[in-house]
């Protein structure tokens, strides 16, 4: 039993946290093409940075209940808060992009750690007639954060410099460690369970290897040949997973899970649906500063109708999917969703501002309502045994999907760079024809999920309650 202090102050503790995940996740795209400048790379290879992290939370989101079941949901905060500070102020002092990269890493570890371990801990410290109440006010900071990310970051890069993109979270870290040291219980779960350490090495080697392959097929940095043996070899590695999780008795990730129609059909896609608006924090931003030559700070103001459109449409979302369907919605939605991503191929530098504010809203909203369907869809039907897996896996799903989007992103960027030619006007226009095409190719891959939605059936929904589950 929590005493009256510890239960009202570990929401805003576990609020920090989220906020500080959620303001990093987006303050730093903004500023990758001042860092490449600094850093004496191309801005259009700055992919690595944002890879890094994400993928490094798809690795860990799996360990993460059991390791604070392990050392106690206290320590595993404490840890996350400290490694994800630290993780910042490396990236604050690397002097080059691997220094850069090796930092994320740091830093995604305990981003990994820090939302999963604190909505573990309100799950075992309220009873159920309060988690909805305690819930949705931490998530409250998972809307500001990607508010105000995208203009701060530009802000921050024109009066001071890219490095107090991460110096930032220095003293939100601290606040977050004399508070997690004072409100944060020492919660446990059941004694001896086992973790299937044969499933996360087979299950982390196949995301790492089929990420490394398209990110080396993008910087060159390996050849064609061994970008696709890794490709490969990362396939295996998640086909050798599939046949383990169907033989052990207690698997990471149940095969049962795919007994569940809705689920399956979600989770896969959850997977290509985000390949193209996972890539668009990162191309975005990107596209506004090298494509159209916007000041950091504009793109970054920019960047804020998107936002508010995904804000706005949560209040209608729910009624839209129950008056047409999962099925209608989620077919059309994401045939939208891809022309939408599609369609900035048609911006270039004599489009009017307003106009491409108008378009980051209306790409918002349509974001939005995807991400809610699909996760509604997801989760609705599981039961009380196959919940906590099931949500864990989406988390992954959705955390992979995203470092693959901005690493397919890198790669067609990369690739279109190259097939150039000198016959082009200008650098400018050779610049806006490899972000054109990258835009087409996202668009187009996006697209291809609305066959995925369009096997569920006609009148096919979780039988679960209808409240529209937000992971966006």
């Amino acid at each position: 039993m929590l005493d009256p202090t510890t239960k009202r102050l570990l929401p805003w503790v576990v609020a920090i946290a989220f906020f500080m995940q959620t303001l990093d996740g987006t303050i730093l795209n903004t500023t990758l093409p001042t860092m490449a400048r600094d850093l004496g790379e191309s801005p259009l290879r700055m992919q690595s940075v944002v890879i890094a992290y994400m993928l490094t939370v798809a690795l860990l989101i799996p360990a993460s209940g059991w390791l604070a079941d392990r050392f106690g949901t206290r320590r595993a905060f404490l840890a996350a808060i400290v490694l994800f500070s630290l993780g910042s102020l490396l990236c604050a002092l690397s002097p080059s992009l691997p220094w850069l990269v090796a930092a994320r890493v740091v830093q995604g570890i305990g981003g990994a750690l820090l939302l999963p371990v604190g909505r573990l801990t309100i799950l075992r410290a309220y009873p159920r007639r309060e988690l909805l109440k305690v819930l949705s006010f931490v998530t409250i900071p998972g809307l500001v954060g990607p508010l105000i990310g995208p203009p701060l970051g530009g802000w921050l890069v024109e009066v001071a410099s890219w490095h107090w993109v991460f110096l930032i979270n220095l003293p939100v870290g601290v606040l977050g460690v004399f508070a997690a040291l004072r409100v944060m219980p020492d919660l446990r779960g059941a004694a001896g369970q086992r973790f299937d350490w044969p499933g996360f090495v087979m299950f982390s080697l196949g995301l790492v290897l089929v990420t490394l392959g398209l990110q080396g097929l993008d910087e060159h940095a390996v050849s064609a040949v061994l970008a696709i043996l890794l490709v490969v070899g990362g396939l295996a590695a998640m086909a050798a997973y599939w046949v383990h999780a169907a033989r052990a008795a207690k698997p990471l990730f149940s095969l049962t899970l795919f007994e569940i129609p809705t689920f399956s059909v979600g989770i896969l896609g959850n997977l290509f649906a985000r390949l193209g608006s996972g890539a668009m924090p990162f191309l975005t931003p990107l596209f506004l500063q090298v494509g159209l030559g916007y000041s950091p700070s504009v793109a970054g103001l920019t960047m804020v109708p998107a936002v508010v459109g995904a804000m706005l449409i949560k209040f209608v979302a729910e009624p839209v999917i129950g008056r047409f369907g999962y099925r209608r919605v989620l077919v059309v939605n994401t045939l939208l969703l891809g022309s939408f991503i599609a369609g900035f191929s048609r911006v270039d530098a004599g489009t009017p501002h307003a106009l491409i504010l108008l378009y980051l809203g209306l790409f918002g909203v349509v974001n939005s309502m995807q991400f809610s369907a699909m996760n509604t869809l997801t989760l609705g039907d599981l039961d009380d045994v196959r919940a906590s897996a099931g949500n864990s896996l989406l988390s992954v799903v959705m955390q992979l999907s995203m470092s693959l989007g901005v690493a397919a992103a890198g790669a067609l960027l990369a690739a279109f760079a190259v097939s150039t030619t000198p016959a082009m006007a200008s650098r400018s226009a050779e610049l806006l024809h490899t972000f054109h095409a990258t835009y087409l190719c996202m668009g187009a891959l996006s697209a291809l999920a609305a066959g995925i939605f369009f096997q569920l059936g006609r009148r096919e929904r979780p039988t679960g309650p209808a409240t529209v589950i937000d992971q966006s």
